[in-house]
């Protein structure tokens, strides 16, 4: 008997050893964390809180008096009401119709409604006497800068000649809401202010591709605005 006491504690010191060594096996395998019916859930909150880390800080000027709001009419062809859930670069644009103001391009965006064919917009358009107006939320997506349409913010300006330069007025009002909006998403002009033009290759917006030196100035202009 005395035996048998002796092999039974032999045998459960032998069990309790390989517990233990399958628990150590199996806390290296999973990074140090107990396996429970809980591991799916901690890596999805772990996910959750990577997308959310970075918090918005709204730019005051986004809200003053300097940008008008008057949202498109939720549609397919220019305000589809999708939602743009990251927003990783601001990209600038021309209007291409000289001489036409922002109300006139924001009309043709509404009346895309109608149509049944082109589908165009952008979040904002910057006028010939620098006035702003918002055509969609900035939590939604517009239809101006094809495959990156996703993630950016599409800024329209308007100009007054076929060179596609614009005024000072227009230069100014864009140079301040895209500061702001990099203020607001923590985005970097040198990196993530682009042209349509270096998505698509569309010589658009026409001057600042035709001009690089300008298209540089512009972006170190938004930058001393950011301070």
């Amino acid at each position: 008997m005395r035996y048998k006491g002796i092999k039974v504690i032999l045998v459960s010191s032998v069990v309790v050893l390989i517990v233990i060594v399958l628990i150590l096996l199996a806390e290296k395998q999973f990074g140090g964390r107990p396996i429970s019916a809980g591991t799916e859930t901690s890596q999805s909150e772990e996910t959750v809180m990577k997308e959310t880390k970075r918090e918005l800080k709204p730019d005051p000027f986004l809200s003053s008096g300097e940008v008008t709001v008057d949202y498109l009419t939720v549609n397919e062809y220019s305000r589809p009401g999708n939602k743009l859930r990251n927003v990783n670069a601001i990209v600038i644009h021309y209007v291409g119709n000289p001489g036409t103001t922002a109300a006139q391009n924001r009309s043709y965006f509404e009346g895309l409604k109608d149509g049944h064919g082109t589908s165009a917009s952008s979040h904002y358009i910057v006028g010939l006497e620098g006035e702003i107006i918002q055509c969609v939320p900035l939590d939604e997506i517009s239809y101006a800068s094809n495959e990156r349409n996703g993630d950016t913010i599409a800024i329209e300006c308007c100009h007054p000649d076929e060179t596609g330069k614009f005024n000072a007025a227009t230069y100014d009002s864009l140079v301040k809401l895209t500061a702001a909006l990099c203020n607001t998403y923590g985005l970097s002009p040198d990196e993530d202010i682009i042209r349509h033009y270096d998505i698509t290759g569309k010589r658009c917006p026409l001057y600042f591709v035709s001009n690089e030196e300008e298209w540089y100035g512009f972006k170190l202009s938004v930058q001393t605005a950011m301070k």
